[in-house]
C-alpha cells in the first residue's frame, strides 16, 4: 500500500503561490444527501445525491511585510478568486494531481493568539462552481 507524507505541500489564491506561507491546506467537497424514501421502499431509507459543495480550510504564519501574506490576501476580501492545490510542489501528474476552482474569501483574520504563540491565521474559504482534478 502506498504511503505518503505531506513535505510540500502547493497553494495557490488569485495566482500568488502561498507555499512559504501554508502551514495546513484542506481540501474537502461533499455532496448533500435527498431523502427520496416513499412507501415503495419498504421501511429503508432512500438517498440521491444533490447540490455539491467545497471548502479549502488554510493555516498561514503571518507576514504583515509589504507585498506579503496580509497584503495579499486583504484586498481579496469579499471576492470570488481562483485557487490550484496540489498534494506536492511538483508537476502535476498521475501521482499528483491538481485540484481548481474558485473560492469565495468571505473572511481574514489578520490578529489570533495569545502571548508566545506564533502569527497564525486559520481560515476557510467556501469553493464557489464546480472543482476540477486534472493531471495533466
Amino acid at each position: 500500500m502506498p504511503k505518503m507524507v505531506l513535505l510540500a505541500q502547493y497553494l495557490s489564491i488569485n495566482a500568488n503561490v502561498l507555499n512559504t506561507f501554508t502551514k495546513k491546506a484542506e481540501l474537502t467537497v461533499e455532496v448533500e444527501d435527498k431523502d427520496v424514501t416513499n412507501y415503495a421502499s419498504l421501511g429503508w431509507k432512500e438517498v440521491i445525491g444533490g447540490l455539491k459543495s467545497g471548502e479549502i480550510g488554510c493555516e498561514f504564519l503571518q507576514d504583515f511585510a509589504a507585498t506579503q501574506l496580509d497584503a495579499i490576501m486583504w484586498p481579496l476580501l469579499g471576492t470570488v478568486v481562483p485557487f490550484e492545490v496540489r498534494a506536492d510542489q511538483g508537476a502535476v501528474s498521475t501521482s499528483n494531481p491538481k485540484y481548481t476552482g474558485s473560492i469565495l474569501i468571505k473572511g481574514w483574520n489578520p490578529l489570533t493568539g495569545s502571548v508566545g504563540d506564533e502569527a497564525t491565521v486559520s481560515v476557510s474559504f467556501p469553493t464557489s462552481g464546480a472543482v476540477a482534478r486534472a493531471t495533466v
